[in-house]
């Protein structure tokens, strides 16, 4: 399930939770948030970038520590181990 980030039009200063936008799971089919759960201010849907992938770094540690060989192609049929 997707998630979602709200803010309000005109935050609450006292409501921690629309004053500086707020993120919440749901279903695609969901309607969207019309109010703050904690303060009932009117909330809006903010469009944001996905956050896509992973460092490959990280792979590669990750690919390591479970015991993986990473081999570079040196040429044909000619392999070097990396780690």
């Amino acid at each position: 399930m997707p998630v979602y980030v709200y803010e309000a039009a005109q935050p609450e200063p006292s409501c921690p939770t629309c004053a500086n936008g707020f993120e919440t799971v749901q279903s695609i089919h969901d309607p969207r948030l019309a109010v703050c759960p904690k303060c009932g201010a009117a909330v809006r849907r903010v469009i944001m970038a996905p956050a896509i992938g992973r460092s490959k770094s990280k792979l590669d540690d990750r690919a390591k520590a479970a015991g993986f060989t990473k081999l570079k192609r040196l040429g044909k049929g000619e392999y070097e181990k990396m780690y």
